[in-house]
């Protein structure tokens, strides 16, 4: 028997919008070199949740599943070979701000594994949703296994980095913004992204420190929420540093655009700075409130980031999308 609370498997059920398949322009040219270049992809049509999945979402989920997130679990030492035996313990990487500013490329200083941290316990072991008051927050502290879980027992299923850049760009090519060029036009603010100089100075002009109840910034042309900021999204593609070399291809071989692309390969999303570690990484996409002006411009549709699949942080979540066939 299924859980009473289960959504509905058959159809896509409210809270979902429908997008229209169509041609786009993926990529950018003027931020980052893994973006580069643009390229000309078609879609078909998809559904995609209207906001990122939020706590009571995931509550409802780990409450007819009883599923264990990647944070409640301790890290396997025979996985991570050399890791300090007092990390072998659940937690989750844990965004602190600093006192003063810090050279940007010594994310140490920011970023600490803190034991008994979970979806559960965002802000710290001691911390929890009902008296942070986050309920309507996107869950995170999520890895990739624990969205790709979540996905499942919804009947939907993760969206591909392209899916989730168009369904982002709301209907405006070739935009910077999911609302057009301006970040913040005539003043006003349009996600949640970092003010201020980053890791130290946050000016809250958005009115979040952390991350903000789902629908608290305008939706975009295709009415979907925090498509931008917030939290970083989960998608079904194997990083690779630049796939517009393969929708050339692609796109070479099909005489014009690529269509339904989907990423990279297992064994191309290994990072090679950690060699040792066998774990591949997929594309987060949209951002989050830590994306700022001076550091991580990536509030963006076109910008893009590789997480490993076991990692979860205190700013990635996710979303899900049903196909049409």
């Amino acid at each position: 028997m299924q859980p009473a609370n289960k959504p509905n498997a058959g159809s896509p059920g409210d809270g979902m919008r429908q997008i229209p398949g169509g041609t786009f322009t993926m990529g950018s040219a003027h931020w980052y070199p893994e973006e580069a270049p643009s390229r000309q992809i078609s879609l078909d049509s998809f559904w995609i949740d209207e906001t990122p999945v939020t706590n009571r979402d995931f509550a409802r989920f780990v409450e007819a599943t009883g599923h264990v997130t990647t944070a409640e679990v301790a890290p396997d030492p025979k996985v991570y070979p050399g890791m300090r035996p007092e990390l072998a313990h659940p937690g989750s990487l844990l965004f602190n701000k600093t006192d003063s500013p810090v050279p940007l490329d010594q994310v140490e200083r920011w970023w600490s594994f803190t034991l008994g941290v979970d979806w559960q316990h965002p802000w710290g072991p001691e911390t929890d949703l009902e008296a942070l008051g986050l309920w309507d927050h996107p869950v995170v502290h999520v890895s990739w296994h624990d969205a790709a879980a979540y996905a499942k027992w919804a009947g939907k299923s993760l969206p591909t980095e392209a899916e989730h850049e168009y369904a982002a760009r709301g209907g405006l090519d070739q935009k910077e913004f999911a609302w057009g060029d301006d970040l913040a036009p005539g003043g006003r603010m349009m996600a949640n992204y970092w003010q201020g100089q980053f890791p130290f100075s946050n000016t809250r002009e958005d009115g979040w420190e952390r991350t903000s109840p789902v629908r608290s910034f305008p939706a975009n042309g295709y009415g979907l929420f925090d498509m931008i900021g917030n939290a970083w999204e989960w998608t079904s593609d194997w990083w690779v540093d630049q796939p517009a070399l393969l929708h050339q291809k692609k796109a070479r071989d099909a005489c014009c655009s690529v269509s339904n692309p989907r990423g990279g390969k297992l064994r191309d999303s290994f990072d090679p700075w950690q060699p040792h570690i066998r774990i591949g990484r997929k594309v987060l996409k949209g951002g989050s409130h830590l994306c700022s002006a001076n550091y991580c411009q990536r509030y963006r549709p076109a910008a893009r980031h590789p997480e490993m699949i076991d990692t979860s942080t205190s700013h990635i979540g996710f979303r899900c999308v049903k196909r049409v066939r």
